[in-house]
């Protein structure tokens, strides 16, 4: 195989009492007499590896390349790639994991007062660059059969920007605190009172002022396990930034979180690292608050869970372009057949339209002194894409699940008469199925070629098909629920935040799926999600809740995208703007020039011309 080809094999994937050996017996090599592809017991000899001795390895020095990849296309479980690496990559991977394995490529630079952004898909390599940058690995340099000390690692590195972390590494005089990218993990992992949890981390004594800043006060004599999601986050954060640490790594920071959150989260990491003079490396794939938090940005790319390369730092603003166009300028690399591409103008309200149905002016109150939805009647059109936006605990999923037919109420009378399929925020499994069963238990028309090009191919799930639902990340069994939640049938499809835990990718992926599914079939889609990104993309009219969380919520009418985002954002306090490159959406310093004009017009999110 050329020298910038790699082999990788998915053991788990790799399953040898399922099949013939498909890949050993047409590989064009093996019937020459070589051994190319052969068990890793054949290879290594008895005792030699850790693992199922009859899985396959491949040996790159023999392999045709991705000019045959008849392997590939033989495998029954999808188990084998077979990839041609960038011919910019003229260094030795950072790390190796073994043979066939997963293989890292460049390492983000911690910088000292500075919040460093890391964007890109999940399973490209993030986990393995901050396990590294904290010294709890050592880079083997591609050389998993021989690895190197860290003396001979410094050595590589010498005159590059890493040199010097690296030799603090090293040292032991660099500490790291890590926020988790799934929260939802949290109450698997202690068991006890919210505060506990928090007190145990408050190495700088600033706890009480994180607690004060991110609005965690309520649930401090929570049982862990009982908070929302989104309080979830909040705690996790609060629990990562009161250590006492060099380098902070916070691992998604937005998920189930509504936009004034996601902006005060911003505002505080962005105050520890000026002020406190600390490194922050964040991973985040809302890109509008990417773009406010961040200084600097490494873009990501490659194949998950084959190679991942990092590539050098540069600004937030060109590192988001050139991320949307998918086209890196520095290294001439192509890493997207298309470009994300949003509207240069605000969409115009939809005329003519056929409404699918009405619904009264309501009311519903949980008990006596509970929480509160009041709403105006409103119309919903046939084949539209309605986006919902509101503050957490406004009541949007409790006004999702009163049309869905999942709450009970003597005075909010939802009924519209027709069967609505749902999405709900927090997927639970607990069902012992394949996701491959479990689809096909939903949809007479899984597996279809229209049903793999309209669902699976944009929301990726052919890689998913043998693995067993409880088993899935939280991305992977976000988009089975997306695919699942359109593939009934039904008249109305409600998805509640469809993003969360969504990498740019697959939220453009998702994005597409349900576009294409409500314009094709001629049905109507409602969307709850906090991504502006994701809404900008997806939306045909607005849906806007005010209020006071967890008092009082208030349902407006549907209205047009312009109305709905300046209603939403006037309320939020947040003015938006158009890069003029890109066309996508850009948050506004507080403050600035543009900022104060657009209030002065009443112009939050479209910016005058």
């Amino acid at each position: 195989m050329a020298e910038d080809s790699i082999a990788v094999v998915d053991l788990e994937r790799c399953q040898p009492d399922r099949c013939n050996y498909e890949c050993v017996n047409y590989c064009p090599p093996n019937r020459t007499g070589k051994e190319c592809i052969v068990t890793r017991e054949e290879r290594h000899g008895e005792g030699s590896y850790a693992g199922d001795p009859d899985q396959v390895s491949i040996s790159e020095e023999i392999c045709l390349g991705e000019t045959c990849g008849i392997c590939v296309v033989k495998c029954p479980f999808d188990a084998i790639q077979i990839i041609n690496l960038p011919q910019e990559l003229d260094e030795p991977p950072v790390h190796r994991y073994g043979e066939n394995s997963f293989s890292l490529y460049g390492l983000p630079i911690p910088q000292d007062g500075r919040v460093t952004g890391v964007l890109g898909p999940n399973g490209i390599g993030k986990t393995t660059a901050v396990h590294v940058l904290s010294g709890e690995l050592i880079p083997n340099r591609g050389k998993y059969d021989s690895p190197p000390s860290w003396d001979g690692v410094l050595e590589t590195y010498r005159g590059s920007e890493l040199q010097d972390f690296l030799e603090r590494v090293v040292a032991g005089t660099v500490t790291v605190s890590r926020k988790p990218q799934y929260v939802d993990r949290i109450p698997e992992q202690f068991d006890g009172v919210t505060g506990e949890l928090l007190e145990s981390t408050d190495e700088r004594g600033v706890l009480d002022d994180l607690i004060d800043q991110l609005g965690i006060e309520p649930v401090i004599d929570s049982p862990i396990e009982t908070i929302s999601g989104g309080e979830l986050q909040r705690v996790a954060i609060a629990a990562c930034l009161a250590r006492d640490a060099d380098v902070y790594f916070l691992d998604e920071i937005t998920p189930y979180l509504d936009i004034g959150q996601r902006m005060t989260v911003a505002r505080v990491i962005r105050k520890l690292a000026e002020e406190d003079d600390r490194s922050m490396l964040v991973v985040e794939h809302d890109l509008a608050i990417l773009d406010l938090l961040a200084e600097v940005t490494h873009l990501g790319y490659g194949e998950p869970g084959a190679f991942g390369v990092i590539t050098d730092p540069r600004s937030v603003k060109a590192g988001i372009n050139e991320y949307l166009a998918g086209y890196l300028e520095n290294e001439n690399i192509r890493i997207r057949r298309e470009a994300i591409e949003f509207e240069a103008s605000a969409p115009q309200a939809s005329t003519d339209v056929e409404p699918l149905f009405e619904y009264p002016a309501f009311e519903h109150q949980f008990g006596a002194d509970g929480f509160q939805l009041t709403g105006d009647a409103g119309s919903v059109y046939r084949n539209e894409v309605l986006g919902i936006l509101g503050p957490n605990g406004i009541g949007k999923t409790t006004f999702a699940r009163l049309l869905a037919g999942e709450l009970n109420s003597e005075t909010a009378e939802l009924d519209v008469d027709l069967t609505i399929s749902y999405k709900p925020q927090y997927i639970e499994v607990d069902e012992p199925y394949s996701v491959e069963v479990f689809l096909s238990m939903i949809s007479d028309r899984f597996g279809t070629s229209a049903w793999e090009t309209e669902l699976a191919r944009p929301l990726q799930l052919e890689h998913l098909y043998e693995r067993q639902l409880g088993d899935l990340s939280g991305g992977e069994r976000q988009r089975v629920a997306i695919a699942a939640c359109l593939s009934e049938s039904a008249d109305v499809y409600l998805l509640d935040e469809p993003s969360a835990h969504l990498d740019v990718e697959q939220r453009v992926g998702a994005t597409r799926a349900i576009k294409r599914f409500a314009d094709r079939s001629d049905t109507t889609v409602m969307v709850i999600d906090h991504d502006i990104y994701m809404i900008d993309l997806l939306a045909d009219r607005l849906l806007v809740f005010d209020g006071e969380p967890a008092v009082h919520g208030i349902v407006g009418q549907p209205t047009s995208m312009r109305a709905g985002m300046n209603d939403f954002l006037e309320d939020v306090g947040v003015t938006f703007r158009r890069d003029e490159r890109s066309g996508r959406p850009r948050i506004n310093k507080p403050g600035s020039q543009l900022d104060r004009e657009q209030r002065s017009i009443g112009e939050y999110y479209y910016e005058p011309k």
